[in-house]
């Protein structure tokens, strides 16, 4: 059967509220200037070390990631929403596809998210950033995913709003679809994918009519 794999942040869910209020909340308890929204916004996706080392923070990154994580968990719930579309596509990516989530967001987190969300029952696998040694763009979060799902790759889909997601399909030698978001600016996408969609719904839409014409 095939299978898909989806990125979390800005392909299911928005949770940018919450990740700008963590990182202002963890640079003013360092008593460190906070470098903005706009400057945050450019990083999400990536692990949340690689984020925090590219805003300077060079020394002691991992107090700074557990202080995000802190905060974050107690806020994330409120301040995060499914994005148009994503239910509908959870659902119907569910009657023709096996599905899994592949992120670098903690998977504990994800999950409550998920679960918090109803929809965590829809996905076999589960893939987060304490799962892995390399994150994405790598792609060891994906082919651990296709492991325990026991997948295809030929039959296997990964569909993500950054580069980070496409890059990562592409090296696990899977197929992948793109959709727009503001993490990643679409000309920026296209340069990774070439098929970009408006939403998760319209990529498993696509995702469903390629596989009906095989």
């Amino acid at each position: 059967m095939r299978v898909i794999l989806f990125d979390l942040d800005g392909t299911l869910i928005d949770s940018t509220e919450a990740i700008l209020e963590g990182f202002r909340v963890v640079f003013e308890k360092f008593n460190k200037k906070y470098p903005g929204d706009a400057e945050v916004k450019k990083l999400i996706g990536l692990p949340l070390d690689v984020m925090f080392s590219h805003l300077g923070i060079k020394e002691n990154v991992w107090d700074y990631v557990n202080e995000y994580k802190k905060h974050y968990r107690k806020i994330s719930k409120e301040k995060t929403v499914l994005l148009p579309g994503a239910e509908e596509a959870i659902r119907l990516a569910s009657t023709f596809a096996r599905l899994g989530i592949v992120t670098t967001k903690t998977a504990l987190y994800s999950k409550e998210l998920l679960e918090h969300f109803g929809v965590m029952d829809y996905f076999e696998v589960l893939i987060g950033r304490e799962d892995v040694s390399n994150p994405k763009p790598h792609p060891e979060p994906i082919l651990k995913a296709l492991h325990l799902m026991n997948a295809n790759k030929e039959t296997s889909w990964m569909i993500g709003d950054t580069c980070l997601d496409m890059i990562s399909a592409k090296d696990a030698g899977i197929n992948y679809v793109g959709v727009k978001f503001e993490y990643e600016s679409e000309k920026n996408l296209k340069k990774c994918a070439d098929i970009v969609k408006k939403d998760v719904f319209e990529a498993v839409k696509y995702i469903q009519s390629y596989c009906y014409k095989k």
